[in-house]
């Protein structure tokens, strides 16, 4: 790299996921849930751009508007990441262009910490290994590691233990955002979230499908949550992702997913994206090789 490119690095992507299903199969003693989903990525996400500093401090601009820069995943993933390599490192700059909605089952968050780990890895020369990231990331939260993976994945245990795969269909998804932001640990501590699914693989999900057994406790609990299901139910097998507040469905074209954003409500927020086996970071990390 030239020195310029050493010190800036540009819009890198951080892309959403979508949970094409999540099963909760009980509670465990360390008063997490033992889950099992399936990770897919979508063509939207935020964009980063990282530039090193002359000291030692971590600022970040843009993001969450109220979100204080220390609260921040990226600026928690940055200190992280300069922590554990027990180095002196110099300080950077993050530019947060946030396009994914907050609290909506989309994994912004997480996304953002994932692509930190993977520009500073690379601003810094640490030379960590995609494993090593991962295994970072995962004290950051526990969707970072398959960010940082990038590839869609079945995933199990608290969501950390997954194994990729190459060949899911990529269809179309009309994505709806409808102006709610869901709680998730209120979803988790619910007394009406079953917490009795019955294992299942990948083949299971293949040939019968999945549910999210946190959508009929957030449509309940949220009647945005449940207005957005009946809607988007007109176009397809309207599903939440997460513990929301976004719901999704598969589309047979994208007219039809054209047609419906013509007709969404005023106060909702619709996303017409392509699924995707390899995340746009993947396909990043593999053009600067």
């Amino acid at each position: 790299m030239s020195e310029g490119k050493e010190r800036h690095a540009l819009d890198w992507p951080a892309p959403a996921k979508l949970n094409l299903f999540l099963h909760v199969l009980g509670r465990r003693d360390d008063g997490y849930h033992d889950l099992q989903t399936l990770f897919q990525f979508l063509d939207l996400g935020d964009r980063l751009g990282f530039t090193l500093r002359h000291d030692k401090a971590i600022h970040r601009s843009g993001g969450l508007p109220g979100l204080d820069e220390d609260q921040d995943l990226v600026v928690r993933a940055a200190k992280y990441l300069r922590e554990v390599s027990g180095r002196d490192l110099p300080g950077v700059d993050i530019r947060l262009d946030k396009q994914i909605p907050a609290e909506a089952g989309l994994g912004g968050g997480s996304s953002d910490a994932a692509t930190t780990l993977h520009a500073l890895n690379r601003l810094w020369r640490l030379s960590y290994s995609d494993e090593q990231l991962a295994d970072i990331g995962g004290e950051l939260g526990a969707d970072v590691p398959v960010f940082v993976h990038g590839q869609a994945a079945w995933a199990e245990g608290r969501g950390n233990r997954f194994q990729v795969i190459s060949d899911l269909p990529e269809p179309v998804f009309l994505v709806i955002y409808p102006d709610c932001a869901v709680s998730t640990k209120t979803l988790f501590h619910s007394e009406a979230l079953s917490r009795s699914s019955e294992t299942i693989t990948l083949d299971d999900y293949l040939s019968h499908g999945g549910r999210n057994d946190f959508q009929p406790i957030a449509a309940a609990q949220y009647p945005a949550v449940a207005e957005a299901l009946r809607w988007l139910a007109c176009y397809g097998d309207a599903r939440l992702t997460g513990t929301g507040a976004c719901v999704f469905a598969a589309l047979s074209d994208v007219s039809l997913g054209r047609q419906a954003l013509s007709l969404l409500p005023d106060a909702w927020q619709g996303f017409l994206c392509r699924g995707m086996n390899r995340s746009s970071l993947r396909l990043y990390l593999d053009a600067l090789g």
